[in-house]
């Protein structure tokens, strides 16, 4: 199929995207004896000591100046930051001890690598812009009663993009890795028409998007019935109406018909309750009424039917093809088909195009576990051109659905917003392993070069616990070292802070999880080493905060890896990071995407 004329927006140049990496990476090799610290063992190994020169009270103030990370370093610039010498950040750390020595350096340092920052990005609205052109969007369907806000928000926001994508490519086919319980590839299909395979390893999963699935189509009969009879109801106070009056009011309708679906919210939590207003829409006719004359009807509603039969059309579209009953039109007994027959046998005809192309509206849950080997044809047998979609895909499932993008002709484009990076595996982490493998990080071949890894601890400073959670587990750590000469175990101890009482019921249930005999270890002396570390637990705090502060610089690294490694491929026509989401709503809010290019056959 021929490209479409339209110009994709400005993408950064490789060597603009290897330039902001080779930056944020130097940064980050600085902090990463802090990064790789872990605040289990705060106490026992004396991280504060070895690695922060400042008192914790001075820490925690500059960060507080410091203010939101998320604020743009060039105030009101709403751009990249103004060039700074990167030199000037490396003085955040002492040259010989690696100790922090300057915390407001170092806080100022982390906002001018994010990627915010950087300049690489390329704004979501650019990118709308450039693949829909003039077109319009699809009209309708809003999930926000059958998802959280944070998952209705990265639906939403990401089917679009997807659906543009589709359409700037000419493709109808999209393989959602990583599906979950379907909400992406559900919404993908009945919104935008799309034919989806949802792709997850676990089976729990793909079954419940099954039985999803099946009670939505129950719940869409039952709207349907409940809508026949308002939309009777409304058409005979509306009999004398005009009928681009008639078209406002059927809008309202269905609007009152979507708000009225919410009542169905208590038979089933989980099931999606007011996707489309289907209701009856084979019966919109009988808002135009045998009172107009078929000279009225003729020259009156031409224009109007036509809207209304491609507004009706979009919507049937959207629906599997038993999501809508079959019509009768023997409604009228007279020899001649009246005015409201014939605009109800159009409906029919609708429905019947809408039938035809029904294959094209499917969602096929499917479990399978995706590595970057994997031969997409094995899984589904009619694969055709197509797109890769995933929506915080873990680890190093993200990775591998862009090998798989590089290394398939057939997918032609990708939309990928990765997330649980502590589940990366790193090549260089540990040396000794299998070196065949292929690994989450690094990706491009700078990276690689070097030799970089960040470290399990490292990726794991997003999570922000609960001090006290840490300083209990801290001062664990110290008891089974102290106590039971234990430094390291295989054993863990979980989510056992939220079930406990005190600290003594913590310690006493961890020490059962890790299979330690807690008999000899009477309350009070427990309680002595509680009261031995907790005048040091705002050392914890500032030391978790610096943790959390290098957070967005880790996720810079990973992200512009990614970015990096499609650089780096010949087949690639156009590739970015785009901010997908709000990131107050939905944290890991960059789309790494790209497009192939296309052959002019």
């Amino acid at each position: 199929m021929s490209r479409p004329s339209r110009a994709l927006p400005a993408q950064p140049p490789p060597a603009a995207a290897a330039r902001a990496l080779r930056r944020a990476a130097r940064f980050v090799r600085r902090a990463l004896p802090l990064c790789r610290a872990h605040t289990v063992e705060f106490f026992t190994r004396g991280l504060w000591q070895r690695l922060v020169a400042p008192r914790p009270d001075a820490v925690l103030e500059a960060l507080r100046a410091a203010g939101p990370l998320a604020r743009p370093l060039a105030a009101g610039s709403g751009g990249a930051a103004a060039p700074c010498d990167d030199d000037i950040f490396s003085s955040a750390f002492c040259e010989n001890s690696e100790k922090l020595v300057d915390v407001h350096l170092f806080a100022l340092a982390a906002k001018y690598y994010s990627l915010s920052n950087l300049g690489v990005c390329t704004p979501l609205e650019d990118v709308l812009e450039a693949l829909k052109g003039d077109s319009e969007g699809a009209m309708g369907i809003k999930p926000d009663e059958f998802m959280n806000n944070k998952k209705s928000h990265e639906v939403q926001v990401m089917s679009e993009l997807v659906d543009s994508i589709a359409n700037y490519c000419g493709i109808k086919q999209v393989i959602d890795i990583g599906s979950g319980k379907g909400y992406l590839s559900s919404f993908l299909s009945m919104q935008y028409n799309l034919k989806v395979y949802g792709i997850d390893s676990s089976s729990s999963n793909t079954n419940g998007a099954h039985e999803r699935n099946r009670k939505l189509k129950k719940h869409w009969r039952a709207y349907q019935s409940r809508g026949k009879e308002t939309l009777k109801r409304q058409s005979l106070e509306m009999g004398n109406d005009r009928p681009v009056e008639n078209e406002i009011n059927c809008k309202t309708i269905n609007e009152e018909l979507l708000n009225n679906a919410n009542s169905l919210q208590n038979q089933d939590q989980v099931i999606i309750q007011d996707l489309v207003p289907s209701c009856g829409f084979t019966e919109m006719a009988t808002l135009k009424t045998s009172t107009e004359t078929e000279a009225d009807f003729v020259t009156g509603t031409q224009s109007h039917e036509t809207k209304l039969s491609e507004e009706v059309l979009d919507i049937l579209n959207a629906l599997p093809v038993d999501a809508v009953e079959d019509f009768s039109s023997s409604h009228c007994n007279c020899g001649e088909p009246c005015e409201e027959e014939k605009v109800q046998r159009k409906m029919t005809s609708l429905k019947t195009k809408a039938g035809k192309s029904s294959e094209s509206n499917l969602y096929f849950p499917l479990t399978s576990c995706i590595t970057a080997e994997t031969e997409l044809n094995d899984i589904i047998t009619d694969l055709e051109d197509c797109m890769m979609v995933g929506l915080h895909t873990c680890g190093d499932l993200a990775a591998n659905t862009l090998r798989i993008f590089t290394a398939k002709p057939e997918i032609k484009a990708v939309c990928s917003v990765g997330c649980c990076y502590h589940l990366l595996s790193e090549q260089f982490e540990n040396p000794e392993e299998c070196h065949d493998q292929v690994w989450g990080f690094p990706m491009c071949q700078y990276l690689k070069d070097k030799g970089w890894c960040c470290g399990r601890n490292a990726r794991m400073s997003a999570c922000l616990l609960p001090t006290e959670s840490l300083f209990y587990r801290a001062v664990l750590q110290v008891i089974i070292e102290e106590i039971y000469g234990v430094t390291k175990s295989d054993r863990h101890v979980g989510k056992t802070f939220s079930k406990s009482s005190s600290f003594i019921d913590y310690v006493r249930r961890s020490l059962k999880k890790l299979e330690l005999d807690d008999s000899k270890l009477p309350d009070s002396c427990i309680m002595d080493y509680y009261e031995k570390y907790k005048h040091r637990m705002n050392e914890l705090e500032a030391f978790n905060m610096l943790k959390v502060v290098l957070a967005p610089c880790i996720e810079v690294l990973i992200l512009l890896d990614r970015l990096c490694y499609l650089k780096e491929q010949e087949n690639i026509a156009w590739s970015g990071l785009v901010k997908l989401f709000d990131p107050v709503k939905s944290p890991r809010c960059y789309a790494v995407i790209a497009l192939k290019h296309q052959s002019c056959s």
